[in-house]
């Protein structure tokens, strides 16, 4: 398996091996002793699947706060997204930075992304499937986010608000600058 690191604290890309023949491929998507070499004392409770019928589709920028933050392993397995994380630890030296990678059936990346981070996608092509495991259970009173289109965040996104796809959820959520942050660096993790 190949592991990216990024300039952000915590954030990885994993690239699992895909063995093919004639028949197509087999791939070890996951395997918990490889992955607690990169990112130990992590317990996967949930898999997700969504599926975005079109190209434009945003979800996000999501998180879960404390008692029930979620760190999210996700990937692609048909079509392809912008994923982005932005780092909502007070104390951060990154604080309210982000990373953007590009997910792919293609490119078969995985991210992770802990808990501390606000996460959100954009689907770039039609009929996207959107695969995650989580770190903890969907809690609604813990459910949480920030504006996609935050001007303060300056993320690069491929859709503007006007032709984006979000739900009335997303299309309400809070701006950075209103937004007290449950999170906090350890910069020993």
């Amino acid at each position: 398996m190949k592991v990216e690191e990024f300039p952000i604290k915590g954030l990885y890309a994993f690239t699992p091996k895909q063995f093919g023949d004639g028949r197509g491929f087999f791939s070890e998507t996951f395997n918990a002793r490889a992955f607690e070499e990169v990112v130990p004392g992590i317990t996967f409770v949930q898999d997700n699947h969504s599926l975005s019928r079109d190209p434009g589709v945003i979800r996000g920028l999501h998180f879960q706060n404390p008692p029930h933050a979620q760190g999210k392993l996700v990937r692609v397995t048909r079509g392809r997204v912008l994923d982005v994380a932005v780092d909502l630890r007070k104390g951060s030296p990154t604080y309210g930075s982000h990373v953007a990678v590009e997910l792919s059936a293609e490119n078969w990346k995985q991210f992770w992304v802990p808990a501390g981070f606000a996460h959100g996608f954009c689907t770039l092509e039609p009929d996207t499937e959107f695969l995650y495991k989580v770190t903890d259970y969907y809690a609604p009173d813990c459910d949480s986010g920030i504006a996609f289109d935050d001007p303060d965040l300056g993320i690069d996104w491929p859709f503007d608000r006007a032709s984006a796809t979000l739900s009335g959820k997303d299309a309400v959520l809070q701006p950075f600058r209103e937004f007290d942050s449950p999170f906090t660096y350890d910069d020993k993790a």
